[in-house]
């Protein structure tokens, strides 16, 4: 590996006489401003010093600028990929939300009165289901009690009425007992407790006094699923669509790409090319164009906004251009303007190019942490949500809280590493079920 080191008055000047010695392969490794030292400080300027690196030859050239043939059969790259090691099992289409074995949808009319509409409840939610039943049993067992005690009573009359206003006392605050229940199921799964009383107070406006454990369960999931929303997937239209990954360092951008792409090529002979603007982590660039030669797919690598606006009108004839950013530090402001400075560039493309934002979230990221980063994108218009790393925690509700948060899309979700499995798009079902304490 050649690595050299390279001074000028601003970064981008640095980085350019780095492209200039090395060429658009080179890394940059380090960036670091250099304050002048001794008794000449005054009369000099800082400066701004970043360490570059190339692989040898070997690497310089592999980076893969061939242009497939749009006639590649799927058939081609599934043998290529096999002979890399990656995964080719047969995987539903990336548009599917059926994976969940959850069939219950958010529109669906429920008859929770009736005995398969209580069935079904009591297979979808069995944990939490049984949790509030046991509570009905105890509650009905005092009923009984105080119906009993009434009816001894010598005066028929005022014993009914009494025994009548006193059961729907009764039914009201066992209707208490079980929002207040599903509350802090939601709060266990890391709910905020704002939006969790703002679901429960909706359901608690809306129930009537005769209302059971199951309209009330039904109530809750029903409210969760609508509250998350409809999933917001990529589709392949008549204009090229730039498709840009966005968000902090170490969520799993470049593997996420990788992913979708690998998906629309396999299934759909999309035709695909990737854009990588991430220069500043080592390998990022190796690791981006290993994917891309398993499927056969370009590759450039740029540096500036002008560069990157070649590189899409380069790329017009293709279905889907991925464009990998560095992973941007939310307190960075000058990092925040650069991606901005970007996407408008590209976004002045729109009669020719159709652009996406999705903005990627680990969902083990700290509710507090993830409150900031979402408020340092906001200027970034128009962005969905893609969370990776399900594997990884039991707890799901900052899915549910930055949606109620932003109000952004939710898009898809991983669970691993494998490519090009480990990703669906978001099933609000299976989510809203594991929210009020149900399986998986």
């Amino acid at each position: 590996m050649i690595v050299k080191k390279y001074q000028g008055t601003t970064e981008e000047e640095a980085v350019k006489k780095a492209q200039e010695d090395l060429g658009n392969s080179a890394v940059v490794l380090n960036v670091k401003e250099l304050k002048q030292r001794g008794i000449f400080r005054l009369f000099k300027k800082d400066v701004v010093e970043i360490t570059a690196a190339l692989e040898e030859d070997e690497f310089k050239n592999g980076i893969n600028k061939r242009k497939p043939s749009f006639t590649s059969t799927a058939g081609d790259t599934s043998a290529a990929t096999s002979e890399m090691g990656i995964q080719t099992t047969p995987v539903k289409p990336i548009n599917s939300n059926t994976s969940s074995g959850v069939n219950l949808v958010a529109d669906e009319k429920i008859d929770v009165k009736s005995d398969s509409g209580s069935a079904m409840l009591e297979q979808k939610l069995d944990v939490l289901h049984n949790l509030l039943q046991s509570q009905i049993n105890q509650n009905v067992e005092k009923n009984a009690t105080v119906h009993n005690s009434n009816k001894s009573g010598t005066d028929g009359d005022a014993a009914g009425d009494n025994n009548g206003k006193s059961a729907v006392a009764e039914r009201e605050n066992t209707n208490m007992k079980f929002i207040k229940l599903i509350y802090k199921k939601l709060v266990d799964n890391e709910v905020d407790e704002k939006y969790a009383d703002m679901i429960m107070g909706d359901i608690e406006g809306s129930l009537k006094k005769e209302s059971n454990i199951d309209s009330i369960l039904a109530a809750a999931y029903q409210k969760i699923i609508l509250k998350l929303g409809e999933a917001d997937d990529i589709n392949i239209a008549e204009k090229p669509k730039v498709i840009f990954f966005v968000g902090p360092t170490g969520v799993g951008k470049t593997t996420t790409i990788a992913k979708i792409a690998s998906r629309f090529k396999l299934e759909q002979q999309a035709r695909v090319a990737f854009i990588t603007s991430d220069t500043y982590r080592i390998a990022a660039v190796e690791q981006l164009n290993t994917y891309a030669s398993i499927i056969d797919s370009p590759v450039s690598v740029i540096y500036s906004a002008d560069e990157l606006e070649e590189a899409v009108k380069e790329y017009k004839d293709y279905d889907l251009i991925m464009v990998d950013t560095a992973g941007r530090s939310h307190k960075s402001s000058e990092q925040m303007d650069e991606l901005g400075d970007m996407l408008a560039r590209t976004r002045a493309l729109s009669e020719d190019f159709d652009v996406k934002v999705y903005l990627v979230l680990s969902i083990t990221t700290k509710y507090k942490d993830l409150v900031n980063i979402t408020e340092r994108y906001k200027d970034i218009n128009d962005w969905s949500i893609i969370f990776t790393k399900l594997d990884e925690t039991l707890s799901l509700g900052n899915i549910l809280n930055i949606r109620m948060l932003t109000g952004a899309s939710l898009s898809y979700t991983t669970s691993g590493q494998n490519v090009p499995n480990d990703i669906e798009l978001i099933n609000e079902q299976s989510i809203a079920k594991q929210l009020l304490g149900g399986n998986s």
